[in-house]
């Protein structure tokens, strides 16, 4: 099966070993199929050789379903996995030098956390995309701020070349202000692991991501309703 090309990547999950759940495999091959186009295993405090072996378990998940398996943090590990995407966040090794350990052909994406960042994102060497967020505040960043909607409503109007996504709190119930600020492209964390049905919840969140009529600025609420909201991811 072909692998899909990043800038048709719309939907991107994070997600755990579903080690509590005992599904992964189930799990993985239900929202590939139904819709995610990059999926990342984030699971913190793993020992470098079990990662590994959860990582081939996506890694072939993906090649099924020609997604792309990101992983997060650790060049070395994305290497040793032969995977499609490293994610690095601001604290991480910088992505000039994490190029030398994954050598041409990785993805490399990095995380910010304002607009500021996310400017410099956009033009800094060696980042394929990047996020931007939590827009809203998120169990899976505990005390990190939120940025709310006007960062993603400005960046949107800058029109950056590179593939970018929102990131942070986006569930079903605020999907529709994420995509009214400017945002063609999401990352989703519980409202999707924690669906009662994932797969189902995959192609409901797909299918709102399809393509749009392109929005003047005048087109953009200034403030969305809810935008204060609690997120879920």
């Amino acid at each position: 099966m072909s692998i899909l090309a990043l800038p048709d990547a719309r939907l991107y999950l994070c997600t755990d070993s579903r080690r509590e759940e005992g599904d992964l495999e189930e799990f993985l091959d239900a929202v590939l199929a139904a819709g995610v186009d990059i999926v990342q295993l984030r699971e913190k405090h793993l020992e470098a050789a079990d990662e590994l072996d959860l990582l081939e378990v996506f890694a072939d998940a993906c090649r099924r379903h020609g997604s792309l398996l990101a992983v997060n943090d650790r060049a070395d590990l994305a290497f040793a996995a032969g995977a499609d995407v490293l994610h690095l966040g601001q604290r991480d090794l910088a992505p000039v030098a994490a190029r030398r350990v994954v050598g041409d052909d990785m993805t490399i994406g990095l995380s910010s956390h304002s607009l500021a960042e996310a400017i410099t994102a956009a033009k800094q060497d060696e980042v394929d995309y990047f996020c931007l967020g939590p827009i809203w505040s998120t169990p899976t960043k505990p005390g990190r701020p939120h940025t709310g909607m006007a960062p993603v409503r400005e960046l949107a109007l800058q029109a950056p070349e590179r593939p970018w996504f929102a990131i942070g709190g986006i569930d079903e119930s605020n999907l529709d202000q994420v995509l009214d600020a400017g945002a063609e492209r999401i990352v989703v964390v519980r409202a999707i692991t924690r669906a009662e049905d994932p797969g189902a919840a995959t192609r409901r969140i797909a299918a709102r991501l399809a393509p749009r009529p392109a929005s003047t600025p005048a087109d953009l609420p200034a403030t969305p309703p809810g935008e204060r909201g609690q997120g879920t991811a």
